[in-house]
């Protein structure tokens, strides 16, 4: 029972229609984006797009923010990203939080495999310079990805849902954009790389969400239930 009123003191979603819908939205985008640069014709277009904003955007370079983005480049790599989701794991599971350790794992099941199959699948070369050493394929930004996971996984797994929360969310989100637009600051990434990193990565997070809070719900509900018909059993045998 004590888990079950520390879940209920920190559930995952307050509204889980409106996250649901917030994550098939940011799906559909990601989705758009990914059956777009399968197009011949319209991959051409967003690639002409993209290489006139890296040509416009990547010789700008002020000392503070390209130590910012360098910042960045390292928060989102493995060498910071892996430690990280193992801590925060461990904590998670630690405090016996099972619906948030279940919400995180499961974003990161949504998300990671996806960054190496998508760019195999796709083998969009890199910008032609960048300020950072890079080895795979460039679409979609695993940055971008992982940025959004870890930003909204974070602030869902720690911060209860409520009005409270929403600073927070803004603040995840602000992050994660800020994230993708670090790769393409570096020259690491196009814009098009970043955009649907952002959104596939963050719909990763709040869809996962979505699904074990739903499934929280309806265990808590069920053993309630089952807790209710066994006391009325009891009372009739007394």
């Amino acid at each position: 029972m004590k888990e079950e009123h520390e879940g209920f003191n920190h559930l995952l979603l307050d509204d889980h229609v409106w996250a649901w819908r917030l994550a098939i939205f940011l799906w559909a985008v990601a989705g758009s984006l990914f059956i777009a640069m399968a197009i011949p014709p319209v991959r051409d277009a967003i690639f002409s797009i993209d290489e006139a904003i890296y040509d416009a955007t990547f010789p700008i370079k002020i000392g503070v923010v390209t130590a910012a983005a360098w910042a960045l480049n390292f928060i989102g790599s493995g060498l910071f990203a892996w430690p990280l989701r193992i801590a925060v794991t461990l904590l998670l599971a630690s405090r016996r939080r099972w619906e948030a350790v279940a919400a995180w794992v499961l974003a990161l099941l949504l998300s990671e495999p996806f960054i190496w199959l998508l760019k195999q699948t796709y083998g969009r070369a890199r910008p032609p310079e960048a300020l950072v050493e890079v080895a795979s394929d460039s679409f979609p930004s695993g940055h971008a990805i992982a940025g959004a996971v870890m930003a909204v996984g974070l602030v869902i797994a720690f911060v209860p849902a409520g009005a409270e929360r929403r600073n927070m969310e803004i603040a995840a989100a602000g992050f994660a954009l800020l994230m993708g637009a670090s790769r393409v600051y570096l020259g690491a990434h196009y814009l098009t790389d970043v955009v649907s990193g952002v959104a596939f990565g963050a719909a990763a997070a709040i869809g996962a969400a979505v699904i074990v809070h739903r499934f929280y719900l309806r265990r808590f509900d069920r053993e309630r239930s089952h807790a209710f018909e066994a006391l009325q059993e009891r009372r009739t045998q007394e």
